[in-house]
């Protein structure tokens, strides 16, 4: 049986500026597509200019009158990270939709990133935690929507306090739950202090269930050369439109949360089908491990400490 067609309207984005990380193929480059094809200029910040250049000539091709360009970013090396917010900062120009969108899972020995963090704690959350308080001048101007893409993996875990490098003793998956817990407390916890503060940004979770992306493909930079060995059952189910999303269904809680006027700061937004694997985006229950505010500040004062950045407000 073919499987049913799940899509949405996303809204009028003339005028805007939208930033989308993780945008040069998959998901990203779906969610990317969107908004471009909406009105909205779309900034790629891209570690593989290749890659990105091919990403822009795809949206051109959906929406011919697309108003896109290319950054570079790292998110695995915070120096890059300064730079891209440098770099904006100088343009000026507000920010009106940021979606946090990149990350990298389960390489299958222990990597670190430039600054010696482990590959994905470091590129997942504390990249993106660093890029958000670069931008904060901008996303104020722009009085912007930060959607900040976690993942089912943050359903359950706990965030290793006591080796949050993995030094010790290195689990790929679970290293993986916990940069996207410490991801997600810090999306909820950036919209608390912004009403706190009156930065006038609104922060909010998606999740794109489970579809057949690139994260578990082979990615030979992360060490693997082959597919993990669950993509295949992913990719037949999903085809099979069984319990699965697929790449296309997967872009649209991030793109609810980011551009409906009716999305809520502070929610989680996910598919709606069975054990939020796959179906219409809608918002989700918030994860245990996501809600405790004394863990979203911890991890708020953490992430300063190791990153070197503050959430300035001028």
């Amino acid at each position: 049986m073919p499987r049913k067609s799940i899509d949405i309207i996303v809204p009028d984005l003339s005028g805007k500026r939208a930033v989308v990380t993780g945008a040069s193929d998959g998901m990203g480059l779906g969610i990317a597509a969107r908004l471009a094809a909406a009105g909205a200029e779309v900034i790629l910040p891209v570690r593989n200019p290749r890659k990105g250049e091919a990403a822009v000539t795809t949206i051109r091709q959906v929406a011919p009158g697309a108003k896109i360009s290319l950054r570079s970013l790292d998110l695995s090396s915070l120096e890059s990270v300064a730079a891209l917010g440098d770099a904006l900062r100088e343009e000026g120009h507000p920010i009106h939709i940021l979606i946090n969108n990149a990350g990298v899972m389960r390489p299958p020995n222990r990597q670190t990133t430039a600054d010696g963090f482990e590959l994905q704690f470091g590129t997942n959350h504390l990249g993106h935690f660093a890029l958000v308080a670069r931008l904060l001048p901008l996303l104020r101007a722009g009085g912007a929507r930060v959607t900040s893409q976690v993942s089912i993996a943050a359903r359950r875990g706990r965030i290793n306090w006591d080796d949050l490098n993995w030094d010790r003793s290195y689990d790929g998956m679970r290293a993986y739950s916990q940069s996207k817990i410490a991801f997600g407390l810090f999306g909820l916890e950036l919209d608390r202090r912004s009403k706190a503060h009156g930065w006038g940004i609104t922060s909010n979770l998606s999740h794109p269930g489970v579809a057949p992306t690139s994260l578990l493909a082979a990615r030979p930079e992360l060490g693997r050369s082959q597919d993990v060995p669950q993509i295949r059952l992913i990719r037949a189910l999903s085809a099979r439109g069984i319990l699965l999303g697929t790449v296309e269904s997967a872009k649209l809680p991030a793109l609810v949360a980011a551009t409906d006027p009716s999305a809520k700061a502070g929610v989680l937004y996910g598919p709606s089908g069975p054990g939020n694997l796959g179906g219409p985006p809608s918002e989700q229950r918030m994860y245990p491990p996501l809600r405790s505010t004394d863990e979203a500040q911890r991890v708020w004062q953490v992430s300063e400490r190791l990153t070197g950045t503050a959430f300035v407000e001028a």
